[in-house]
């Protein structure tokens, strides 16, 4: 059965940071791509970075800069490091590992921005 667990997120203040993590079971994580992807409230769920199983990374623009997203294939996690968030970085965090056809979820993680 595979499973991505993430963890990580709540509530901090604009200027703040946090890092999300995501643990995956149940599949070689080694070969997979991982993304982060995140969805506000009445809007659609958009990319957030992405790193490749070699570890090649790609960002929104909204985030360059911000965010580093990394992984550690011995853990079979995917990191993200998410510093001077502001308000509209509030969201639901998603992460996803993707390897051909394949492509698995998380269930989210709350990521509130607020002072």
């Amino acid at each position: 059965q595979v499973q991505l667990v993430e963890s990580g997120g709540g509530l901090v203040q604009p200027g703040g940071s946090l890092r999300l993590s995501c643990a995956a079971s149940g599949i070689m994580f080694s070969i997979y791509a991982g993304a982060w992807y995140r969805q506000a409230p009445g809007n659609q769920r958009e990319l957030v970075a992405t790193i490749s199983n070699v570890g090649r990374t790609n960002y929104a623009d909204s985030v360059k800069g911000r965010f580093t997203i990394s992984r550690d294939n011995a853990k079979n996690t995917v990191y993200l490091q998410m510093n001077s968030l502001k308000p509209d970085d509030t969201a639901v965090y998603y992460c996803n590992a993707a390897w051909i056809s394949q492509s698995y979820w998380g269930q989210g993680t709350q990521v509130t921005v607020s002072s």
